[in-house]
């Protein structure tokens, strides 16, 4: 990139910048901080975790905008700075565009995050992965999709707990469950709940031949104490079991593992990564209440078979997106059409585009 195409690309970012900035204003939740820090020093405050858990989540989201305000503050001051010494010396102009791709990078990204404006986007997500029918082949794609995600966690600096874990008879999982801690990790991944469709050639088959399979994704948030889902009793049915798959010496040995059935929707939840079956329950009833509140609120909005999958078979016409691994390599979108060739990056966590695609499109149609 020449000084010329520099110059036009940070004249391009320089509202943009302003405008994000002026959005977070740092100086007014500076302030906030404090007020919150106060709190947080005053005695007594550690006595309750619970009542403590919503403010020091607001503290999270507070340090991380006024993080960003600076990064963005900083990142275009960067460029001025880079550009004016390229402008002297053409051998800095390839440090300059450096400069230039990371403060699009951050752009893109606040931008992005300034589309999640839903009451509950901040919030911590809780994926869930289930494999469609076809047996091993379908499970493998199930494990296939937690890498990816897990991958795509790990990527961005994201805390994960799995909560519930099950093998495949052959190969792949019969399904798992896991918690993803973060700011705005609701947001960003309510983009990829959905049936999700791979065709490749068949490891599993002896004659080579292509297959189809599904794999449904149900993401939901984490709930505090301030949203109550009230789930009468009757409705529940409730089993306790040994836990199975990798999870430490308990595995195995005592009826530790907790699954909730919702007799009214049919959603099944598990858990079993604690040693305690009453810590085992409570995590279960709380990823339970989260899915009835996340269809509760799909269907109040009239899109719960196209976002969520609950009332959509895992088979064909269903699916918002498709993963083809042959005779072609293509990963697309249904939703927003959006594709790429790059079907590994995909598959190792690189979702970034897809998210961001599937959120703008939502954003322009709200």
């Amino acid at each position: 990139m020449d000084f010329e195409s520099l110059s036009r690309a940070r004249q391009e970012l320089d509202p943009r910048v302003r405008q994000l900035v002026a959005h977070l204003d740092a100086e007014r939740k500076a302030l906030e901080l404090e007020q919150i820090e106060e709190k947080a020093a005053a005695p007594g405050f550690w006595d309750d975790p619970e009542a403590a858990r919503p403010i020091l989540k607001q503290r999270g989201v507070l340090t991380g905008d006024i993080a960003l305000s600076r990064k963005l503050s900083g990142g275009l001051e960067d460029l001025e700075t880079a550009l004016e010494l390229s402008r002297e010396d053409p051998d800095m102009l390839a440090e300059a565009e450096g400069v230039e791709n990371a403060l699009r990078k951050t752009v893109e990204d606040a931008e992005l995050r300034m589309m999640l404006s839903g009451e509950l986007d901040g919030n911590n997500a809780i994926v869930a992965i289930a494999p469609g029918a076809g047996g091993t082949e379908s499970q493998d794609w199930a494990a296939m999709l937690l890498r990816m995600y897990l991958r795509f966690c790990e990527q961005k600096g994201w805390s994960t707990e799995m909560i519930d874990y099950q093998d495949g008879e052959e190969a792949g999982i019969k399904g798992a469950t896991f918690i993803v801690s973060a700011p705005f990790s609701y947001g960003y991944l309510r983009a990829e709940a959905g049936v999700h469709r791979l065709v490749r050639i068949s490891p599993f088959d002896a004659a080579k031949r292509r297959h189809t399979s599904f794999a449904a994704v149900y993401v939901s948030p984490e709930l505090d104490d301030t949203i109550n889902v009230d789930i009468p009793e009757k409705d529940l049915k409730i089993d306790v079991f040994r836990a199975s798959g990798a999870g430490g010496q308990h595995v195995n040995r005592t009826e530790s593992a907790v699954r909730f059935t919702h007799l009214p929707t049919g959603i099944v939840v598990s858990c079993q990564n604690e040693r305690s079956q009453i810590k085992n329950r409570a995590t279960a009833l709380k990823v339970l209440k989260a899915r009835l509140f996340e269809l509760e609120q799909r269907k109040f909005q009239e899109k719960v078979a196209a976002a969520s999958g609950e009332k959509a078979d895992v088979a064909w016409g269903s699916q918002i997106r498709s993963y083809v691994l042959q005779p072609y390599q293509m990963v697309k979108d249904h939703r927003t059409g959006h594709e790429t060739s790059q079907t590994q990056k995909v598959l190792d966590g690189d979702l970034d585009d897809f998210i961001r695609t599937q959120l703008l499109a939502k954003s322009l149609k709200g």
